[in-house]
């Protein structure tokens, strides 16, 4: 008998992977290739949507064939994917209409603030679940229809097609501009601002509010199912599973029941916590969203709290101020030093995300002094991360009524034992790491092989998932406390940041 594996497409921020999963959630092979970013004016963010199709096409085959694999030894592929980046296509050519507009850019923060004004955040969290954000993709095809010439009546009359990058990847996989299925999930099309969050199907009220034509969304389908034939790479092998990229870390944690969460910790950070079959409505500043639907089963939900930079600021640190060459050695230069002198940073590139929701926050150093060294500095990096988290969790504590337990984290960053325990102090609760980091991936194929039937069920994969590493808390209260409110007064004054008279925001 001739073993077989399922097959996860993680289409990330800065590089698309391919990986293959074994019957035990064993990573057999790993294909890895990065993509341009652009940046062509301050606060914009930019993809190639036919790069990363074409990087896909390469690291498929890769992956299989650096394992000695062919087409025949996979039962499933699986999509994971960033989220709310925008591309929007020509039906007939499969030409893009322009980049792909990134999860980052805040082009439409102007947009955003009159929403905010009017008709207010009320209106959008009822129906929803999400305030009005430049994170989300309406607000960014209605700023492409106010921009570019003659796009808005295209889509009307049917020539355009919008979707996150799991619909581009999936309507090219199964046959593009030939017959390929223009589908998504509702993990990705709750990101869009457009999906009722109740009925998990567009919502009329909405669509006609931001001028979105019915004709140019992807038909939604549930997470895990079998979608198509992916005939353009793999012909014979079915795309069963489809998920936003931290839905699938959530999943590939095993997270299945009310109040288990996971924090993914990549270029930006989000944690969730299952709630449930509970619609779960914060009121403190966290998203409500669908954590996965499984074919046939009750859609399960979530509360989300995304954190717009943070192994991004380790970037930072390395490109823009040169003080480390890469970034594994910030956690050295972190432990130079046993504190942080006083310093604190708050990463607010892109203004802040949860629990603040402010695109008009900025950036702040607070304590500079001449005693701060590069050591300081370091640890003021990683512990943004660490107080970021902790007051994504108080809220997640106040919507939920119930205090966190555990966090399970994963992604790059994990790497860094000095930040891990740093999470375990500010939190107060034990992290835990898995022993397969790369939960995004591992989600997405735990979906594929469930809807295949390669896995029976969720307690099948409840017993694939090992702890590798646990940190537990080790700080001071009054220490803890006292750092939290001075961390809390630096956010106060990133988001009071004003921009100087006649220079432009």
């Amino acid at each position: 008998m001739v073993d077989r594996y399922v097959m996860s497409i993680d289409q990330g921020t800065t590089s698309t992977r391919c990986m293959l999963f074994d019957q035990r959630g064993r990573l057999v092979s790993v294909s890895q290739r990065e993509h341009r970013q652009y940046f062509p004016q301050p606060g914009w963010v930019e993809h190639d949507a036919l790069e990363i199709w074409r990087n896909v096409q390469r690291i498929v085959h890769e992956a299989l064939e650096s394992a000695g694999l062919d087409s025949g030894s996979v039962a499933a592929i699986g999509i994971a994917n960033q989220r709310e980046t925008t591309v929007l296509w020509d039906r007939r050519t499969g030409a893009p209409v322009g980049r792909a507009v990134v999860w980052q850019d805040t082009r439409t923060a102007a947009l955003v603030a009159a929403l905010r004004d009017r008709p207010g955040d009320e209106y959008f969290l009822d129906r929803c679940g999400l305030p009005p954000s430049t994170y989300f993709s309406a607000p960014r095809i209605r700023w492409l229809f106010d921009h570019v010439e003659g796009l808005e009546q295209r889509a009307e009359d049917g020539e355009v097609l919008f979707g996150t990058m799991e619909s581009w990847l999936i309507w090219n996989l199964t046959g593009g501009a030939d017959g390929g299925l223009h589908i998504t999930d509702p993990t990705n099309a709750g990101r869009t601002m457009l999906l009722n969050v109740r009925t998990l199907t567009w919502d009329a009220e909405l669509l006609d509010f931001f001028g979105v034509p019915r004709a140019m969304l992807p038909e939604i389908r549930s997470s895990a199912e079998s979608y198509g034939e992916a005939c353009a790479l793999l012909p014979g092998v079915r795309i069963t599973a489809a998920l936003g990229d931290q839905q699938a870390a959530l999943f590939g944690q095993t997270c299945f029941s009310p109040g288990e969460a996971k924090c993914t910790y990549g270029t930006g950070s989000f944690l969730l916590i299952n709630t449930g079959g509970d619609l779960v409505r914060s009121r403190h500043g966290l998203l409500t969203t669908v954590a996965y639907e499984i074919a046939g089963q009750p859609t399960v939900y979530a509360l989300e709290g995304p954190m717009a930079v943070t192994g991004s600021l380790v970037q930072w640190f390395r490109d823009r101020l040169g003080l480390i060459s890469t970034a594994p050695e910030i956690e050295t230069l972190a432990r130079t030093v046993d504190d942080n002198g006083g310093c604190y940073i708050v990463p607010a590139f892109s203004g802040l995300f949860a629990p603040h929701w402010r695109s008009d926050a900025r950036g702040v150093v607070v304590g500079l002094t001449s005693y701060i060294t590069s050591g300081h500095l370091a640890r003021a990096v990683l512990e943004a991360t660490a107080w970021q988290t902790r007051e994504v969790v108080d809220a997640v504590n106040a919507d939920s009524g119930l205090a966190l337990r555990q966090l399970k984290v994963d992604g790059g960053m994990t790497s860094d034992n000095l930040l891990m325990q740093m999470l375990a102090d500010v939190l107060d609760v034990p992290v835990v790491r898995p022993l397969v980091a790369e939960t995004v991936s591992l989600g997405a194929a735990y979906a594929a092989g469930l809807a295949a039937g390669y896995w029976a069920d969720l307690e099948v994969l409840r017993r694939n998932w090992h702890r590798a590493a646990q940190w537990l808390p080790a700080m001071d209260p009054g220490r803890r406390a006292r750092e939290y409110a001075r961390w809390q007064r630096a956010v106060e004054r990133s988001l009071g940041w004003e921009a100087p008279p006649g220079r432009p925001d």
